[in-house]
């Protein structure tokens, strides 16, 4: 398993929304609020060798109130 993070814009006031329907997924390690042009960061762990493209699209991208393309960041080690 390796961590990705992904960064979210929601829709005005769908920050909570947004959220809740992610964390009902039961795909999340960790969910932080940010602050700036991103609304969400979640760290995610996915099997070695996954599509995050897909990954994402299949489980986040289809969230109702995310209103910007999603930014993933992939860390090796911590």
């Amino acid at each position: 398993m390796k961590p990705i993070f992904v960064q979210l814009q929601c829709a005005p006031g769908r920050t909570y929304e947004v959220a809740d329907e992610i964390y009902r997924k039961e795909i999340v390690s960790e969910m932080y609020s940010t602050s700036g042009d991103y609304d969400l960061l979640l760290k995610i762990y996915i099997q070695e060798g996954d599509d995050i493209g897909k990954f994402i699209n299949d489980n986040i991208a289809s969230v109702p109130g995310i209103s910007r393309s999603l930014t993933t960041l992939t860390f090796n080690a911590f």
